[in-house]
Formats: C-alpha cells, sequence, structure tokens
C-alpha cells in the first residue's frame, strides 16, 4: 500500500517538488521603517566548533530560513532565494537584518579575521521572507506588522516543496489557548506535512516581551506551541528551542512551557550583518537558538543520511548536555552537535536512540618478566630431557 511518507520519499528522491506560484506581494503593504544599514566588522565571540567540522559541515543538505529575509552576504557560501511573501521578491531583501543574522549564525564561513562562524558553514541556505516589522499591512481601522501565522503556514509547504530537509521558524506569537486553537490549524496542518515530507522543522520557543508573550500561565506560543493547544503532541520531526546563556542557564527571557524540545545559547551572540560585516556581539533571543539546533540538525544528517527528521529529532535530544535547570525552559537539555555525531547506537537498535561514545578502558599494565626468566626455563627443560634415558635404565636395573 502506498502511504503518504512513501509517496513522499519517492517525490523527494526525484528531487525538488514544483515551488508552485511565487509568493506575494502582501495587499496594502506599506513599509514604515527605513531597511538596516550595513553592520560593524571587529572582534567579538563565536562558537568553537572546530571538533565537530572536522565530521562534518553540514554540506549537500538543504536548509530553508523563514524570517525576515536573508541579505547576500560573502560569508554565505551557498544562498539561495525561496520568494517574498511581502513584496513579491526572491526573499534575498533583509530590511530588518534579522534573517542574514539567523542564517549567519546557521551557515556562516570561517574567516581568519574573527571567531564567527556558523554552526554548518557548508548548507545551502534557501531564504524564505515571510515577515517584517518594517512593514506593516491593514487590519480593520488600523494595521499589523506584515506576516501572520497564514503566510507561514503557506511558507513551510513552500520549504517542503523546494527541496529543504530542515527548516528554521524564527519568530513567536503568543495567544491564550483557545485562541491559539482556532489560529493554529493551518500550522498544525504545514506542520503535518513536512513532518510526513521527511523535513526537519525547527521552531523557536518564544520570548518574554515580544510577539505578545509576557510569560502569564495559559499563554500557547504559534508555532511552538501549536500541538498543545490542537490537544496533541507536536508533529514528529518539529523541534521546539528555549535558548541559554553561555553557561548552559536558561535565558531570563525563554518562553517557559511542555512544548520546549531543547535549547542552545542565545545570548551573546554576534552574526553576519545584512549589507556586510558583521553585528555587534550582543544578539539574543530564541530566535538566535533556533539556527544552532537547525546547524546541528543538519549535520547529523550529512553525516547519517539514512534517518529520518524525527531520528534525528531523537539523536539531538538523547545527545543533549542536561544542566540543572528547568526542564520546561530547556526541554531534554543543551544541543551539543559533537555527541550528537559520534554517539553510538544502543545494542540491539539499529541507529537510534543513541548513546554517548563509552571512553576507553585504561590499559592494565602486565608486569615486565626480566629477560633471564624464559632462558633459565628453557635450559632446565633441555637437562630434564637429557636426563630421562639415564633415568629409565636406573629404573630398569
Amino acid at each position: 500500500m502506498i502511504t503518504l511518507r512513501s509517496l513522499a520519499a519517492v517525490l523527494l528522491a526525484l528531487g525538488p517538488l514544483a515551488p508552485g506560484p511565487a509568493p506575494g506581494p502582501a495587499d496594502g503593504l506599506r513599509q514604515v521603517t527605513e531597511c538596516v544599514a550595513p553592520g560593524s566588522t571587529g572582534g567579538g565571540g563565536g562558537l568553537a566548533l572546530r571538533e565537530v567540522h572536522a565530521l562534518a559541515d553540514g554540506a549537500g543538505v538543504r536548509v530553508a530560513v523563514i524570517d525576515t529575509g536573508v541579505a547576500p552576504h560573502p560569508r554565505l557560501a551557498a544562498l539561495t532565494g525561496g520568494g517574498d511573501y511581502l513584496t513579491g521578491g526572491d526573499g534575498l531583501t533583509d530590511c530588518d537584518g534579522h534573517g542574514t543574522a539567523v542564517a549567519g549564525v546557521l551557515a556562516a564561513t570561517p574567516s581568519p579575521e574573527d571567531d564567527v562562524v556558523g554552526v554548518a558553514p557548508g548548507v545551502e541556505v534557501v531564504s524564505i521572507r515571510q515577515a517584517s516589522p518594517s512593514f506593516t499591512v491593514p487590519v480593520g481601522d488600523g494595521a499589523r506588522a506584515a506576516g501572520d501565522t497564514a503566510t507561514l503556514a503557506a511558507a513551510l509547504g513552500r520549504a517542503v516543496r523546494l527541496g529543504a530537509s530542515v527548516v528554521t521558524v524564527s519568530e513567536t506569537v503568543c495567544l491564550d489557548a483557545a485562541r491559539a486553537e482556532a489560529v493554529g490549524r493551518p500550522l498544525a496542518a504545514a506542520l503535518r506535512a513536512a513532518a510526513e515530507a521527511d523535513v526537519l522543522v525547527v521552531a523557536a520557543a518564544g520570548n518574554v516581551g515580544s510577539g505578545g508573550c509576557t510569560g502569564a500561565p495559559g499563554e500557547v506560543p504559534l508555532p511552538a506551541g501549536v500541538g498543545t493547544a490542537a490537544g496533541g503532541p507536536l508533529a514528529d520531526g518539529v523541534l521546539v528551542v528555549g535558548a541559554t546563556t553561555p553557561d548552559d542557564a536558561p535565558a531570563a527571557f525563554t518562553v517557559r512551557g511542555p512544548w520546549v524540545d531543547l535549547a542552545a545559547r542565545g545570548t551573546a551572540l554576534r552574526s553576519l550583518a545584512a549589507g556586510g560585516g558583521l553585528t555587534a556581539p550582543t544578539l539574543q533571543g530564541t530566535s538566535l537558538a533556533v539556527p544552532v539546533v537547525a546547524g546541528a540538525a543538519a549535520l547529523v544528517r550529512q553525516r547519517f543520511p539514512g534517518l529520518s527528521a524525527a531520528a534525528v529529532a531523537d539523536r539531538l535530544v538523547a545527545t543533549a548536555r542536561v544542566p540543572a535547570a528547568d526542564p520546561e525552559a530547556v526541554g531534554a537539555g543543551v544541543v551539543d552537535p559533537l555527541a550528537a555525531l559520534t554517539a553510538l547506537p544502543r545494542p540491539g537498535t539499529a541507529a537510534d536512540p543513541v548513546a554517548p561514545r563509552p571512553a576507553a578502558a585504561p590499559a592494565v599494565p602486565r608486569p615486565r618478566v626480566p629477560t633471564w626468566v624464559p632462558l633459565l626455563a628453557v635450559a632446565a627443560v633441555s637437562a630434564l630431557v637429557a636426563a630421562l634415558p639415564l633415568l629409565a635404565r636406573r629404573l630398569r636395573s
């Protein structure tokens, strides 16, 4: 019997699906702020991934970044446009700098001038511009920022059709449970379709103070909590990411909840700036933790191409570092790309779940035997053999 999953596997094997009509432009779109200027260069923090990149860099993996767009940058080695739900362009315009920063954390190539490097610098980035605070669209008698859950659901479908195997969603809106259930239905359908197509979607848990999120009980962040809002578990292969500080403590702003699967560093980050150069080393948010996990997923998909999206998610969860922290803030713990790439399957399993690679048992030193001992033993045996005939004659006499 042909299932939806098997059909999706056949289609993906044949190549990316036809992307369909180009998105955008949005009705009534109006630009309300100027686009950001190029960022400044300079020293700053980065992600130390030398050991990881000796094993995998994400080459051959396509990651869709659904965000404010991604601007072309000399340190994004493979960037293509996937469409623009705002102006109808190719997705390679970023007036806000957010999508470019997300893409930099994901895929920035190294430079001898600084320590900024993406988690998976070998991936192909496909930019889909879906939202931007620099533009508004009319709603009733007023206006709201361009981009909503409906266009996000459409962007998820487009990412799947464009052949992405990992998708980042670094935006969140918090609603009460009743509204989240109604508004989240298209998102839930899009996430289920992505999972059936073997695509791993990585979404932000949300930040207190933005997107309507206050951290109050009963709030549901979308798309992170769409499964919870619908009364069921999240679709297979969808990972929700919280943010931590550099010492693995939960960031004060990260939205907590049972939907959080993993966490990653989301404070004091530096990345690529729209228009060239680097940002200041002050970026923060669960939106910046998302590309860390998505990059780790791309590395696993490269190193273990036989794993499904759900198995990749399981591997990342199983190998996470487990800090002494609130599990509703960090889920299973902080993502550990090196452990995800080197963990061994547990006995009796094909590939997952995984167990950390065991440390080699210390060699037990053998006592050294002096060289004269074996020589003396050989001499004694030889003398005994020579004396056997004489001993036999005496016994017969």
